[in-house]
Order: structure tokens, then sequence, then C-alpha cells
């Protein structure tokens, strides 16, 4: 009870005050539920318009209609982490959808917020977006940059395959400076990285770039070699895939610049196969037609093929394919030069450095330049003069795209040497905090360790006292055993000697008596001496009986083991067959075996119980050469051995069959039951 020391017009008043603030807790809490509520509807809202900018139902105005939708709402958004994660994923479209200026604005967007967060997933995020926005404009240095700011927050965070996509990511971006070096080197860091994950995607293309960086170095074997251990991960990818025809395609091509053309039409043609390749994949099908006409024409000057490349630079031209192009006119100069056709080699070739130039593809530029220097001679010198010039700028720009590969190295390492002695002062501090720590925990961890000491012993001289009990048991249970079958033995020879002997007197009694010839006295006669063998073959069987009792051998281990078996099957509710040897002794066994295998059977049906569910139990004790052997067999669920970890029961298990110096199995499929099998040696002297 509750007393107040106001009157009661101001009890009245403070009742009232505190109903009413009841009142406006209760209104601010369903205000902050329905608050959540409108935020997740805006932002399913705001996630809808954001998939509908990728349905392909809609044109390219109309997603774009959409993102700027989204993005109104998400600036209307409160909350900053949520408003940061829509952001991001809005750039990210207008990324896919190549709109450069919105998605400048958006990724600048995340970029700010997320450092005024901390948000380091979503920042990385957005320099990985930023990478392949300059990596689609030509623009390495600075793809390298963001992906290698990206990298550094993965790793930070321990973000292992995140931070392999980026290493992956900057190996190809510096392979498309020829930055070979470089390239090899973060490509194999991936592969380190990806290899305990089992990313078998991932690692197919780290290995397909090793394969298509040491081709343009001009070492065909390790790039066979590479392209080789790809395939050997490309097949252990779950996912349906279509990698195996791009790399019959780098295969090939490998074959086609080592100059065995014969070698890389097998592998083109491999690629054609696919019947789905013209209209799903047109490019690599164009280019894989394309390489395999150049390399027939190389292995026959006479054959027509002039109309499979005009076939593929059409095919190249309807998808705008520019640089994909150039290498077909390229082709089909060097084609109609094989032929001697100098004027369509001149016409094709010019195409060909036309197309290079518009797609500013200087590599086939350089190409084209060689082939036209070699078809007019005339003007040969002007085009090695422009073929120089170019060359040189060409790898001026790629050095320095190298240095400030260089650069950006140096910073990471220098970012990571600074990060490791921060981590060492860490250390330093929390090696000190530790060691206080240690010194005030000290005394108590003496103090419970002695307590904890005691308690083992208690435990251990427990064990041991239930050990002797147990054994002691075993051994009462014997003479009780012994003396049923003494007794036993005794009534038999009491009912033989005594009881019989006894009657049989009587009986040849009453025989002679027999001979009498009045007719009631002989019937009365041989009433009592029908009554009398009667009794007697009773009184037969029954030592009969005692006798065999008496020398019976019926084992009290066995009868112990027939007493778990029922203790057991009422608590697991399952049928069970026991077989035993009965012509072994099992009662010479020695105590500490009967006592370990015991406990084995009872863990081993416990199990059943427990983990198998199962409706029948076979237990079998049979005699071996060196001992005996106990098999529990169910027909349960089962498990897979191999990815099964050792339980508290399966370590006891271990653990008692070590001590008797014997073995156990254990054999079980998912859905076909489980085996236990424990062999147990005994000396000769009990064998």
């Amino acid at each position: 009870m509750f007393s107040f020391k106001y009157g009661p017009s101001q009890s009245v008043f403070f009742i009232s005050c505190f109903w009413l603030a009841l009142v406006f807790v209760s209104c601010n809490n369903k205000n902050n539920q329905l608050s959540n509520n409108q935020i997740s509807t805006q932002a399913d809202s705001i996630f809808s318009l954001i998939d509908s900018s990728s349905n392909s139902r809609f044109s390219h105005n109309e997603h774009l209609l959409f993102l700027e939708k989204a993005e109104t709402h998400t600036n209307k958004i409160e909350n900053d982490s949520l408003k940061n994660k829509l952001i991001s994923k809005i750039a990210l479209r207008y990324l896919v959808l190549k709109d450069s200026t919105n998605f400048r604005r958006a990724n600048q967007q995340t970029l700010e917020l997320s450092k005024l967060l901390n948000d380091s997933v979503t920042l990385a995020e957005a320099n990985w977006d930023l990478a392949d926005f300059h990596r689609l404009y030509a623009k390495a240095d600075s793809a390298y940059l963001h992906f290698s700011e990206a990298q550094k927050i993965y790793e930070a965070l321990h973000m292992d395959y995140e931070s392999a996509r980026m290493l992956y990511n900057m190996a190809v971006t510096q392979a498309d400076i020829k930055d070979y070096t470089g390239s090899e080197i973060n490509t194999i860091k991936a592969i380190d990285i990806l290899k305990p994950l089992e990313e078998y995607k991932r690692l197919y293309l780290c290995y397909n770039n090793l394969g298509s960086i040491t081709k343009e170095l001009k070492e065909f074997d390790r790039a066979l070699d590479y392209y080789n251990t790809a395939l050997q991960y490309q097949m252990k990818i779950d996912a349906p895939n279509n990698y195996l025809l791009s790399l019959n395609n780098n295969i090939g091509v490998v074959y086609l610049e080592q100059g065995n053309y014969k070698e890389s039409i097998p592998y083109f043609e491999e690629v054609l196969k696919d019947k789905n390749l013209s209209t799903e994949r047109p490019s690599l099908y164009a280019m894989a037609l394309n390489n395999l006409t150049y390399s027939k024409a190389k292995v026959n000057f006479k054959s027509d093929l002039s109309s499979n490349f005009k076939k593929v630079i059409k095919i190249q031209d309807s998808i705008g394919e520019i640089q994909d192009i150039s290498r077909s006119y390229y082709c089909f100069a060097d084609y109609y030069l094989g032929k001697q056709d100098t004027v369509q080699a001149i016409s094709q070739a010019k195409k060909a450095m036309g197309y290079a130039k518009i797609a500013s593809n200087n590599d086939r530029f350089l190409k084209s330049l060689q082939l036209l220097a070699k078809l007019e001679p005339e003007k040969s010198s002007y085009y090695t003069q422009q073929y120089i010039s170019l060359n040189d700028s060409l790898q001026q720009v790629e050095r320095q795209a190298r240095n400030k590969f260089a650069r950006i190295r140096f910073e990471t390492d220098e970012f990571i040497a600074e990060n490791e002695i921060l981590s060492r002062q860490k250390q330093l501090w929390t090696g000190v905090a530790v060691s206080i720590l240690l010194l005030g925990l000290m005394s108590y961890i003496i103090l419970d360790q002695r307590s904890k000491n005691q308690k083992l012993r208690f435990q251990q001289q427990q064990q041991a006292a239930n050990q002797e009990i147990f054994n002691l048991m075993l051994t009462q249970k014997e003479k009780l055993e012994e003396g049923k079958k003494i007794e036993q033995k005794r009534i038999s020879e009491e009912l033989h000697d005594g009881v019989l002997g006894k009657m049989l007197g009587a009986r040849m009694v009453l025989t002679g008596l027999n001979k009498r010839t009045e007719e009631e006295a002989i019937s009365e006669r041989k009433k009592a001496i029908d009554a009398l063998q009667e009794v007697e073959k009773e009184v037969r069987s029954i030592s009969h009986e005692l006798s065999h009792a008496a020398y019976q051998n019926i084992p009290n281990f066995i009868h112990s083991v027939k007493d778990l078996l029922l203790t057991v099957q009422a608590t697991g509710n399952f049928d069970y067959k026991f077989v035993y040897n009965e012509t072994f002794n099992w009662d010479s066994v020695g105590a500490s075996i009967k006592i370990n295998v015991y406990r084995m059977i009872q863990e081993s049906l416990q199990n059943c119980v427990k983990h198998a569910q199962c409706k029948n139990v076979i237990l079998e004790l049979s005699k071996t050469d060196s001992g005996f052997m106990a098999t529990i067999i169910d027909d349960g669920k089962g498990f897979k051995t191999s990815s099964r970890k050792k339980g508290i029961g399966l370590r006891n298990i271990s653990s008692r069959i070590e001590k008797i110096k014997g073995t156990y199995t254990i054999k079980s499929k998912p859905g076909k039951g489980t085996t236990v099998t424990l062999e147990v040696p005994l000396n000769k002297e009990i064998s």
C-alpha cells in the first residue's frame, strides 16, 4: 500500500499527472514504431524503383527516370546509414546505364557520407564502383588507385574474398597497360587467398589472366599450362557456365600466335560447335570464326575464305565491336597478302588502321602500320616514321602509368608499415594491461586451482570406489550363482539316491503282495503300484532337470548385459536381439575388461536412442582368435563418418578401448544405420 503526504485534491492532481505521463510515453512509443514503419515503407518503395531501373521491359530513358525518383525519395530519408546504402546502389545503377554525370555525383556523395559515418564496407564498394568507371573510360591509373583503396579496406576488415577480387581487378588493369610483372604478382596474391576459400570461378579467372599475360610475353608453354589449370577449375564450378568456350578460343590463339596453325584449328572448331553461340554470344562467335578462318588461310593459301571474313565483319559491325573489326580487317589484309592480291590487302589494312584509331587500340594501329609498310614499299619510310613516333609515345605513357602503379604500391606498403607500428604499440599497451590483470588474478587462480584439484581427487576416489563396488557386486553374484548350483546338485542327489530308492523298495513289496489271488487285493495293489511308478517318473524328471541346471553355464556378465538392454529398451522403445557365444566362459574375463566393455556397450546403446532414432538393435558377443568382439548394429538414420566430430561419448569409447589395448571401428552412412565394432584382446591363459 502507498500513502501520500498530500490532501485529497493534491492527491487527485498527482494521480492525474501520473496517468498523463503514461499516456505520453505510450504515444511516443507508438510514434517511434510508426516512424520505423514509415522508413521501412520508404526504403521498400526506393528499392522497388531501383529494381525497375534494371527491368528490360522499360527503355533507357525510363530507367533514368526511375533512378531520379529513387534519388529524390532517398534524399528525404533522415537515417544516414540507410540513406548511404541506397545512394550507393543508385550510383551503381547509373554506372551500369553508363550515365557518367549522375554516377560521379552519386558516387561522390557516397564517398563523403561513408567517411563521415565511418562506414568502411560502403566506402570500399564506392571505390570499387569508381574504379570500374575509370576502367570503362580507359583511365588505368585512376582505376588501379581506387581498386587499391577498396582492397586495403577489405583487407583491414578481413573480407578475404572481396580483397582477392580487388587484387584480380588490379592485375587486369595492370595488364591493360602492359605492366605484366605487376599483374602477375597481384594475380598470384589473389590465388593464394582464393585457394583456401575454394572459389573455383575466381580461380578460373585468375589463371585465365595469367595465361593471357604469359601469352603476351610470348611464353607460350607457360600460357598453355596456366590455361590448362584454368580448365581444371572451370570443371569444378557447380553453376552452369560457358567459360570453356572462351578458354578453348584462348588456347587456340596461343597456338595461332606460335604459328602452329594446324594445332589451333580444332580449338576454334570446338568453340563453333555450340549451336547457341551465334545468338547468345555473337562477339565470341565472330572472334572464333575469324581465328578459324585465319588459321585455315595460313594452312592453305589457295582456299577461298573471303566470304567468312566478310561474315565476321558484318556480325561485329552489327554489335558495335570496333576493336574486333580492326583485328578482322587486319587478318583479312594478311589473307590477301598471302594470295598476293596487294590492292585488296592495302585496302583491308587501311580499314584495320582506321577502326583501330576509332577504338583507340594502339597495338592494332601499330601492327597495321607495320603491314602497310610491307605492302607499300614506296611509303615505307612514312609508315615507319609514324610507327616509331607512336610507339615511343605509347612506351612513355605506359612507363608513366607503371610508375604511378609503383607509387600507389609504395604508398600502400607505407600505409601497411604505419599500421604495423600502431599495431605493435597497441600490442605493447595491451601486454602491459594484461600483465597487471594477471597479477591481480593470480591469487584467485591459485586458490581456484587448489579447489578444483581437491574436487578432482574426490571424483577419482569416487570412481575408484564405484569400480570396486561394481567388481564386488559381480563377485557376490558369482558366489550366489555358485551356491545355487551346489544346492541344485545336492537336491538332485538326494532325490535320486534317497527318495527313488525308497520308492523302488515299496514298489517291490507291493509287487510281492500282488501274488495274492483275491480280486479286490489285486486291484488295489495294482493301483498303488501304478501311482508309485508315476511318482518315480516325475521325481526322475525333476532330478535330471535340476542336474542339467547345475551344470549349465549362464555367466553373470551376460546377465548384466541383458539387464542393460532391457533398461535402455524401456527408454528408447526399440526391439533388440542379443546373440552371444554360449560355450565361452565370459566370467573368466578380467573385471577391468568387463567394466570397460560394459560401459562402451552402454554408450553405444545410448547413442542408438539419442542420435540414431532406430527401431531395431542387434548386439552380438563373439569369440575371436585373440579375444572377443562386441558388435552393436542399429537401423537408424546414420551419418557421414568423414564429417562427424567426436563428441563426449565417442571420446569416452576411444579412451576406454585404449585402456584395454583394443580397437574399435564405426561404419555408417546416412539412411543406412550404424555399426560399432569393439575388438578386445585377451591373454592366452584366459583364451
